[in-house]
C-alpha cells in the first residue's frame, strides 16, 4: 500500500527488465535519427564521412511488423575482420529495437569475469543493447546517416 511519503512511481533500476525495455525504445529512436524511416530502407546502405570509416547497413529480413538489420564498419583492408557488427531486430508496432547478436571482440576467447559467475541473460542483453545505444550515438555525432 502506498503512503504519502512513498512515491507513486519508481524509476527503473539500471540493468533491470524495465530499464532494458527503455533501452530498446531508446535504441529505436537512435536508429530512426540515424536512418530515417526504418520500414523503407534500401536493402543495402553505406554512410561515408570525411576521415572516417564507412558504415554498412543491410536489411537482412523485413516483414510487416519487424525489420532485421546488420550494421558494421567497412574497413579498406579486406583482410581485416569487420567488427563490431550487430544484428538488430526492429519492432515497428512497439517502436523498439534490440540487438539479436553481435561480434565486438577480435579474439574468440571467452571473456573472464575474475571468478564471478557468468552473466544472466538480462545482463547480457543489457550490455549488448547499451553498446548499440553508445555506437549509434557515436555514429550520429560523427555525422553518419542513412537517409
Amino acid at each position: 500500500m502506498l503512503t504519502k511519503e512513498q512515491p507513486a512511481l519508481f524509476s527503473p533500476r539500471p540493468k533491470s527488465f524495465a530499464a532494458l525495455m527503455e533501452m530498446y525504445e531508446t535504441n529505436y529512436l537512435q536508429l530512426r535519427l540515424l536512418c530515417g524511416d526504418l520500414r523503407i530502407l534500401p536493402l543495402e546502405s553505406r554512410s561515408y564521412i570525411a576521415g572516417g570509416i564507412p558504415v554498412l547497413l543491410q536489411v537482412v529480413d523485413s516483414s510487416t511488423h519487424t525489420t532485421t538489420l546488420l550494421m558494421t564498419y567497412l574497413f579498406e583492408d579486406q583482410q581485416r575482420d569487420s567488427r563490431p557488427d550487430m544484428l538488430i531486430r526492429v519492432y515497428h508496432d512497439s517502436r523498439q529495437a534490440e540487438v539479436v547478436s553481435h561480434r565486438c571482440r577480435l579474439v574468440d576467447e571467452p571473456i573472464r569475469y575474475w571468478g564471478k559467475d557468468l552473466d544472466t541473460m538480462l545482463l547480457c542483453r543489457w550490455r549488448m543493447n547499451r553498446f548499440l545505444y553508445k555506437w549509434t550515438n557515436y555514429l550520429r555525432r560523427q555525422g553518419h546517416g542513412f537517409h
